[in-house]
């Protein structure tokens, strides 16, 4: 029985070619490990969007270039991937400043990437387009609101802005994902569709959240900061005072409040993966193993000095790699299914 069921949800051949499924690891990192273990019905389109707004964000992000320039890259893109203009924009100079090789390649093959829209029927390519849309604007807000900074650190404004910031980048991405489950793998009421979708919406932002608070002091050096500014001003802190490690200590009872809202986003997660059909084991396996990691990652956040830029908190590859192997035999079954989604214990652990 154990043997079969790896057949069940590992040990996928490839996305698209060897090439560009390199590539999408090579920026994926390990939610490369859930998009290729995704039914077939479903891999290529979600495999996709997420290579085109690897693309944007690696645009947005680039060290190099000022914000007009980084803008109309953006701009373009864009407008190639929503089908308004025929000319491929050249991204080859910015590829050259990526230190990421694969994030360079993938601007390189911004022609031969977005054109693979193409080969999905209409509605996914509409799909596929809107929620690139979305994530698109997410990125151009980014740009304009942080585009002053200089040696100044910029803050959002208040807990409104983070939540709309994570939904264009990441909620939408849940709709996106729920779209193609619905219009490809299964079927349910209207009811408990709308309710899925809101689901659907929070995994994304628990996972956007998780990127937040565990990259403070990264985007400190890029002079932003995605603790809002209102939420500071409350435990008497400025976004300059998050430089420094010695004010964890201040920080913390705010920083736990938004550890707290993604656990309840990871909860949603977790109610939406108990909405997915149980026969559907790959579907429910690549939502299992972001969660898992996530919520890992959350734990470990609670107890450690996230302002101090040496001490990065992650899930190494040998975590990953047991997690995964755990989740290969809990996913046929109910209860598994149900205790390593809930029971930290579950989690390996290398402390």
């Amino acid at each position: 029985m154990r043997a079969s069921t790896k057949g069940h949800w590992i040990l996928m051949s490839g996305i698209f070619d060897s090439e560009l499924d390199s590539i999408l690891e090579g920026t994926s990192r390990s939610f490369f490990l859930s998009l290729k273990e995704l039914p077939k019905p479903i891999r290529g389109q979600v495999s996709l969007l997420y290579m085109l707004a690897r693309t944007s964000d690696t645009i947005a992000d680039s060290k190099d270039g000022t914000f007009e320039e980084r803008l109309i890259a953006l701009e373009s893109f864009n407008e190639y991937s929503k089908g308004n203009t025929d000319k491929a924009p050249n991204f080859h100079s910015l590829a050259l400043q990526q230190t990421n090789e694969s994030e360079g390649l993938l601007l390189d093959k911004v022609e031969e990437v977005t054109s693979m829209i193409g080969q999905f029927s209409e509605s996914d390519q509409e799909a596929i387009r809107r929620c690139l849309g979305i994530i698109i604007g997410g990125q151009r807000l980014d740009l304009e609101r942080f585009s002053v900074s200089g040696e100044r650190i910029i803050s959002i404004e208040n807990e409104e802005e983070l939540d709309d910031y994570a939904y264009r980048v990441a909620g939408s991405v849940g709709e996106f994902w729920t779209r193609m489950s619905l219009d490809h793998l299964f079927q349910i009421n209207s009811e408990l569709e709308k309710e899925l979708f809101e689901y659907g919406v929070r995994f994304g932002k628990a996972l956007q959240m998780i990127n937040i608070l565990r990259d403070i002091p990264s985007d400190l050096s890029l002079g932003r900061c995605y603790i809002p500014r209102e939420s500071l001003y409350e435990f008497e802190l400025a976004p300059e005072d998050l430089l420094k490690p010695e004010k964890m200590s201040q920080f913390r009872p705010l920083y736990d409040r938004y550890l707290d809202l993604t656990d309840s986003h990871f909860r949603a997660a977790v109610r939406y993966i108990e909405m997915i059909p149980h026969s559907q084991f790959r579907l429910r396996g690549a939502c299992m193993l972001p969660v898992i990691i996530g919520k890992r990652t959350a734990a470990k956040l609670r107890g450690e000095n996230v302002l101090d830029s040496r001490n990065r908190i992650k899930i190494d590859r040998t975590e990953i790699k047991s997690v995964v192997n755990r989740l290969v035999l809990a996913v046929p079954f109910k209860s598994s299914s149900k205790k390593i989604l809930s029971d930290p214990k579950q989690y390996p652990r290398t402390d």
